[in-house]
């Protein structure tokens, strides 16, 4: 299961554009705590820290606890980053105050495991989806799913039925929803689909070889 991130956040009061502008140019990302049964906190965690936390993470569904000034410390899930669209710099961060009975719903990447049967006789894994939505409570969030594709043949398809979660996480998707297929080979394909117009020409010429037979006696009598 994923551990909470440690994280400190600062208290700031609710200012205008151009302070909070000033407190990022100080190294700060204005950011709000809300939910939770309390009020909406407005706190500044450290952008470099907040970045690094981000970049060693499997994704961005990340449960924290904010340590914040007063010596309290709040469990939160990461609910928001605000990108600028041109340079990418985060400007502003949303955290979801939860507690341990708090279901919360996560993108959680998922990671196929095993050797497909299938791709050991040719065929091609295909992964259709690389994230998978889930729900569960916070002491049962996973760093990651993984789906055992070891009894795929050429042809077959894993649906989201057929994973094994972790207990107390469910999928929001449908049972139905495929994750991954093991297809034939584009070479292989391709040299079937040649072998089969080859085929079909041959049995045009054939017949085209039976009717000129056919047609012979009568010609010949006619003669």
């Amino acid at each position: 299961m994923a551990k909470p991130k440690n994280l400190k956040a600062e208290e700031r009061a609710r200012t205008g554009s151009g302070v909070l502008k000033q407190m990022r140019r100080e190294g700060y990302i204005p950011s709000v705590v809300y939910g939770g049964g309390s009020d909406v906190k407005n706190v500044k965690v450290h952008a470099k820290t907040f970045r690094d936390m981000l970049n060693h993470a499997a994704s961005d569904s990340i449960l924290v606890t904010l340590d914040l000034d007063n010596s309290d410390t709040q469990l939160a899930f990461l609910q928001d980053v605000q990108h600028n669209a041109l340079t990418g710099e985060i400007l502003h961060v949303d955290f979801l105050a939860v507690n341990q009975d708090t279901s919360i719903t996560a993108n959680i990447p998922l990671e196929l495991v095993g050797e497909s049967e299938g791709v050991a006789l040719g065929g091609q894994l295909e992964q259709m989806l690389h994230s998978l939505e889930i729900s569960c409570l916070p002491k049962d969030l996973p760093e990651n799913i993984e789906a055992d594709i070891s009894a795929l043949d050429i042809g077959d398809a894993l649906n989201i039925g057929e994973i094994t979660f972790p207990e107390g996480v469910v999928p929001t998707l449908g049972e139905d929803v495929v994750v991954a297929i093991v297809a034939k080979a584009r070479t292989s394909q391709a040299e079937e689909d040649e072998a089969a117009e080859a085929e079909a020409a041959e049995g045009a010429e054939g017949a085209e070889a039976t009717e000129g037979d056919e047609a012979s006696p009568e010609a010949a009598a006619a003669e």
